[in-house]
């Protein structure tokens, strides 16, 4: 178990309320499912090109790699099988200890309810807690939401200069805070 990520219950915006906890091993078979159910250009927005089919052995390699590598959250909701992962994000940490790309993924459904922002936010605490200086990830210029998002939270936005369809975010996670935007609710 991660210990940079706490257990705990948080409503949304709209009123329902979401599990957050640290990724587990188990979560394999979710994960799989929460695949599934993404549309062609959710998956595409996520994952940067046409994705069909999900990774089963990249997947659990990222899986036991996790909390050494990074930190991996999901957001759960009660399901007649058990669990739906409703929405995760993913920071993993590279050559530079001091610095680790993220990754996030919200349901269709759980969209414009403030889960993108919880996990986000949730996930630069923890990238803290762990020491990290610097937090980046890899946005298509077309994904507005999320470039929103990012701007919201403080991180600086520009073009990749090797490729002008992808914008490049960068959070000094000593540094900048979360930004409310005008009738934000906190979380």
């Amino acid at each position: 178990m991660d210990s940079s990520v706490s257990d705990h219950d948080v409503t949304l915006r709209d009123g329902r309320t979401v599990h957050l906890r640290a990724v587990r091993s188990s979560d394999e078979g979710n994960l799989l499912q929460a695949f599934e159910r993404l549309s062609a250009e959710a998956r595409y927005m996520r994952f940067m090109r046409h994705v069909r089919e999900p990774n089963v052995e990249r997947l659990r390699q990222a899986l036991a790699s996790l909390p050494q590598s990074g930190v991996g959250i999901v957001a759960t909701v009660p399901a007649a099988d058990g669990i739906d992962i409703v929405g995760s994000t993913v920071l993993v940490i590279g050559s530079d200890p001091s610095t680790c790309e993220f990754a996030i993924t919200v349901a269709a459904e759980y969209g414009r309810a403030g889960l993108g922002l919880t996990l986000m936010k949730a996930l630069i605490d923890a990238a803290r807690r762990r020491g990290l200086k610097e937090m980046e990830g890899f946005v298509l210029a077309a994904n507005k939401p999320m470039l929103r998002l990012a701007a919201r939270l403080g991180f600086g936005i520009s073009s990749d200069p090797e490729d002008r369809t992808v914008s490049i975010c960068r959070l000094r996670l000593g540094e900048v805070q979360h930004r409310p935007a005008p009738g934000d609710v906190e979380y």
